[in-house]
């Protein structure tokens, strides 16, 4: 079983009580499932879910280099400087990312609100962007747009291989099928 599930803004992705805080258990009925990779808790949009195990490990892995498409609210209008250093992959100190697909985008169409917003501040533009990586390292889009000097505000996970968030409502999931083609087989 494959579930795709649009993750808010402060849930933490694990079926385990977490006191004072939300997690899958809250929205996921459905028993035997586990996260394919995490999405940290002050991130949103899709997360996959399975029962299976090998299929957990080829979502989940870097090894397996399946693309992760996440679009980023950061502060400020990136550069093309910028935007060319996470092209050709940021050195974080740890690692250097691999070279990310990345392009300045529009605000999202049909973006639901996130609770709570983000800051605001009249005198600090904001822009979106749009970043494809393989890896998904720990806070890894933060890191690389700060490292670069846009931190990110907002990210929201839009795509892994071919399944999508858009037209899954914020909060709730639907069954993929685990067979059908979408980069995870």
């Amino acid at each position: 079983m494959l579930i795709a599930y649009n993750k808010p803004f402060g849930v933490v992705c694990k079926f385990s009580p977490e006191p004072g805080r939300k997690t899958l258990a809250n929205y996921i009925e459905t028993k035997g499932v586990y996260p394919a990779g995490r999405l940290d808790t002050d991130s949103e949009g899709l997360a996959l879910l399975t029962d299976d195990g090998v299929l957990q490990a080829r979502i989940a892995e870097p090894k397996h280099k399946l693309a992760k498409v996440y679009w980023a609210q950061v502060e400020g209008t990136p550069s093309q400087a910028a935007i060319d250093a996470l092209k050709a992959g940021v050195n974080l100190g740890d690692f250097t990312t691999q070279p990310a697909n990345v392009k300045l985008i529009e605000e999202p169409r049909d973006l639901w609100q996130r609770e709570p917003p983000i800051r605001y501040r009249a005198k600090i533009p904001t822009a979106w962007i749009e970043l494809t990586i393989r890896e998904g390292k720990n806070r890894q889009v933060r890191r690389m747009t700060a490292k670069v000097g846009f931190p990110t505000l907002r990210l929201i996970r839009a795509a892994i291989g071919s399944v999508i968030v858009e037209g899954l409502a914020l909060g709730t999931w639907r069954k993929i099928d685990a067979n059908a083609p979408w980069n995870g087989s």
